[in-house]
């Protein structure tokens, strides 16, 4: 229960629906579509105060040429799992006012384009935190959300979720999210996490995704998407959020490219494929790791693992920043501004 529900009121059954949902009493309702239409207003004539747009009785004026009254006009969304209803203009007005404070950082050439673009996201714990920042931002048209597990006490270190939240699945609780701040981003979840059986929906349904960011534990999981990532010629993007380190992977333009920077041999990734404890599945890791860019704490971790803690450490600070570092990869990525294939450590540490 991830999807909401687009309720127009000037369709029959729409309306016959929203009626429905109206008269239960445990839904609330949120109507501020006045303030959203002086809004937009406001975006259209930068000129004018919003004072004087409401003196000029424009927002009356815009819905008489719409043929629509403040209750009708725009769209109606229904949140299952939070019993709202919530009022808020249709797509394309949302868009145009969602996206206003983005120019001229991001053109409107640049945005249209943008809205085409899939995102893939393997990994809901520091991919969580991208998938949010990119919906902000709306560099994506489509977001599909990878992830078996589910919200624990523990990833709230880390994760902005709710405490209600424990035990929903990672992916659908972040698709929650992003239908919340915008409906029209479409979001597919893969509850059972990415997998051989679901790799092919999971890159090509509907069209391919444009580009891949992986952020799961799983290194036979990390092996086998850049894998279908390289057959696909999909651009790989991983954030490793001890001193922001960021791997670039260009399929795109690369194809013949070796996974992880050729760091791994076929013995590695064969091990990999094998490996079932936490103490086999780190050997591996370690050697995708460049220590010398780490911090003193993660080296300690890498040597406690499966020992002294279940697994790495992640900072809620560390994910935020590296968030924001891998949309902006990601944006110039999608916008052909970077063709940068390699590593990069951003150490704030030493900054």
């Amino acid at each position: 229960m991830y999807k909401p529900t687009f309720l127009r009121l000037k369709y029959d059954t729409e309306l016959t629906t929203f009626s429905t949902l109206r008269n239960d009493f445990t839904i609330e309702l949120h109507d501020s579509i006045e303030t959203q239409l002086l809004e937009l207003l406001a975006c259209r004539h930068p000129s004018l105060s919003k004072d004087e747009i409401l003196s000029l009785n424009m927002i009356q004026e815009h819905l008489s040429l719409h043929g629509e009254t403040l209750h009708t006009y725009g769209v109606w969304v229904h949140y299952p799992w939070k019993n709202q209803l919530v009022h808020i203009l249709d797509e394309e007005e949302f868009i145009e006012v969602r996206t206003n404070r983005n120019k001229y950082k991001i053109t409107q050439e640049e945005q249209d384009l943008l809205r085409t673009k899939k995102i893939g996201i393997i990994g809901l714990s520091v991919g969580r935190a991208v998938a949010t920042t990119i919906a902000l931002e709306r560099i994506a048209g489509e977001i599909r959300l990878a992830d078996f597990d589910d919200i624990e006490l523990s990833n709230l270190n880390r994760i902005n979720a709710p405490l209600a939240e424990m035990g929903k699945n990672k992916s659908v609780s972040a698709a929650q999210e992003i239908a919340e701040l915008d409906p029209y981003i479409k979001v597919t979840c893969y509850v059972e996490g990415y997998t051989e059986d679901n790799a092919d929906d999971f890159f090509c349904k509907d069209g391919k995704i444009d580009l891949l960011v992986e952020e799961c534990d799983d290194i036979r999981v990390k092996i086998e998407a850049r894998l279908k990532a390289r057959e696909q010629r999909v651009p790989v993007i991983m954030e490793t959020n001890d001193n922001c380190i960021i791997d670039v992977e260009r399929y795109d333009l690369e194809p013949e490219r070796e996974i992880f920077h050729g760091k791994l041999t076929e013995e590695d990734i064969l091990l990999a494929k094998k490996a079932k404890t936490v103490q086999e599945k780190t050997t591996v890791l370690t050697k995708i790791i460049d220590v010398s860019k780490i911090s003193d704490g993660m080296k300690l971790s890498l040597n406690q693992m499966g020992i002294g803690i279940r697994n790495w450490p992640q900072l809620a600070s560390d994910v935020v920043k590296g968030s924001g570092i891998v949309t902006f990869f990601l944006r110039h990525i999608l916008l052909s501004k970077s063709s940068f294939s390699g590593q990069k450590s951003f150490k704030i540490d030493d900054i």
